[in-house]
């Protein structure tokens, strides 16, 4: 197996017990360059909210979107949103990838801004 499938592997399990919940998703993923956010509704077929480094006014405040400053400006901005729409509770999704880093970054800034996960 490589690294990738690996990675879905571990996101596929958390995805199901995710669904078991019923529970609106936090679903994170990232690339070398760009961080991305989705709050996505219980049934998994609508995205109420999203937050990247590759928004035009994310890029304005960060210098490289592929690095944990950039991680935690899209957990703030991703938390205001979703604030807006009326979620406060949500489930992590972290696709896959391991709890550190970026990820870990993220998920700071989205609690510390107004999101129980």
């Amino acid at each position: 197996m490589t690294t990738v499938d690996n990675r879905l592997r571990r996101a596929r399990k958390t995805r199901a017990k995710i669904a078991k919940q019923n529970a609106t998703r936090l679903s994170v993923h990232r690339t070398n360059l760009h961080i991305y956010a989705q709050i996505i509704a219980e049934t998994g077929d609508k995205v109420l909210a999203s937050a990247s480094t590759a928004e035009a006014d994310v890029r304005k405040k960060i210098k490289n979107g592929g690095n944990v400053e950039a991680a935690a400006v899209v957990g703030k901005l991703i938390a205001e949103k979703a604030k807006k729409a009326g979620i406060t509770k949500v489930a992590f999704d972290r696709s896959g990838y391991k709890y550190h880093g970026r990820i870990k970054a993220l998920a700071d800034a989205a609690r510390e801004n107004g999101l129980s996960f």
